[in-house]
């Protein structure tokens, strides 16, 4: 990728850590060397439109959506890859930890192989360096899997792997402490009597028993010793909270209630939501509302999970049903917070030295519409 040798951008409001200036921003080779108040008779002008440092995406899915638009139908991964990272950058997004489930189960029973070409691609593409947004490899281990264990140490020691989240979506606990709640969400995914439903949460539930223990040991070991950030997912109680400060886990992802939230935020852990979750005022499967969790000072960081223009949206939505947050906050859990919480101290804020990557929104949009997106002082979008 080459970069500009210097570039000033002008008449901007831009958005710092703790508040909003009128001025311009000047980069060098890929870095902001200045930030100025006031007007400028030089460089590219805004028009007024907010300027904000590029947003980190810690957990999306998006990848493997692309992968796998169909059951059964599996895309090109690098063409998968590539419709994945136009989007991304064309949300405001510059960096972007790709989600990639490990351990197989039976829908996949070949998950290793879906996983290596994903991971590949991405490799790729970051070696190949024609990929619009930064992108990391974020392992979603699946712990009630057989061979989860054995596709994180195929997967794990490479630089493109930056971050891993312990999961267990057996029935009757976390994301679905309710059978019945369980139940409903699957029994139209699943089809089948609901004799053969029951079977499968025996299946799951059976298998949680066996591997889920044992599998979360030697993964958090492993990932310590490779110097992973780890998350947790789904806390429901103050049980999963102590394992997870115990295991040394820095995020709480999508813990599902005000219980578990409150406690993560005293065991110092950054407490991850879903950015759909804002947006449509709630969780898709039920548990606990991330604007709730804003307003009760409990949330760190948001996650695009599944719309990846979800997360601009909801960083500008916050203001608006939060009362005394205002806008440098909000984008703090789409930009510094998520630097912080993965080690990425190069970036997540308007500031000299930090690395150039930066959002032009319309400000007088409906919606906080993209205009322009530059990623280590190159545009890209």
């Amino acid at each position: 990728m080459n970069v500009l040798a210097e570039t000033i951008l002008s008449n901007a409001r831009i958005v710092l850590a703790g508040e909003t200036i009128t001025g311009s921003v000047q980069v060098r080779d890929g870095l902001i060397v200045a930030v100025d108040a006031g007007a400028t008779r030089h460089g590219e002008d805004m028009g007024g439109d907010y300027l904000i440092a590029g947003l980190i995406e810690l957990h999306t899915d998006h990848l493997e959506n692309h992968y796998r638009p169909r059951p059964g139908v599996f895309w090109e991964p690098l063409a998968a890859l590539h419709a994945h990272d136009v989007q991304i950058a064309g949300s405001g997004i510059t960096t972007v930890f790709d989600a990639v489930r490990i351990g197989s189960d039976a829908d996949l029973p070949d998950m290793l192989e879906h996983a290596e070409k994903l991971v590949q691609a991405v490799r790729a593409g970051r070696e190949g360096n024609w990929l619009r947004a930064d992108h990391f490899i974020h392992l979603r281990c699946e712990l009630p899997s057989h061979d989860v264990v054995a596709h994180f140490e195929a997967l794990a020691d490479h630089p493109a792997t930056r971050l891993a989240s312990v999961m267990d979506h057996t029935p009757g606990q976390r994301q679905f402490r309710s059978l019945a709640d369980y139940k409903r969400f699957y029994a139209k995914q699943l089809g089948g009597s609901a004799e053969q439903l029951q079977a499968f949460v025996d299946a799951r539930q059976q298998e949680h028993e066996r591997y889920s223990a044992r599998n979360r040991q030697a993964i958090v070991a492993r990932a310590h010793e490779l110097g992973l950030a780890l998350a947790s997912h789904d806390d429901a109680t103050l049980a999963h909270i102590e394992e997870a400060e115990a295991d040394g886990i820095a995020i709480a992802e999508f813990p599902t209630t005000l219980e578990a939230a409150a406690a993560a935020h005293d065991a110092g852990l950054a407490i991850l939501m879903g950015a759909p979750n804002v947006v449509r005022g709630k969780s898709h499967s039920g548990n606990i509302s991330a604007t709730d969790l804003v307003a009760a000072g409990l949330l760190d960081i948001l996650s695009s999970d599944y719309v990846p223009f979800a997360l601009l949206q909801a960083a500008f939505l916050l203001p608006q049903r939060v009362e005394g947050l205002d806008l440098c906050q909000a984008l703090a859990t789409v930009t510094l917070n998520p630097a912080r919480a993965a080690g990425l101290d190069d970036r997540g804020e308007i500031a000299p030295g930090k690395r150039a990557d930066l959002v032009r929104v319309a400000a007088e949009a409906p919606l906080p519409a993209v205009r322009a997106v530059w990623r280590a002082g190159q545009r890209v979008s």
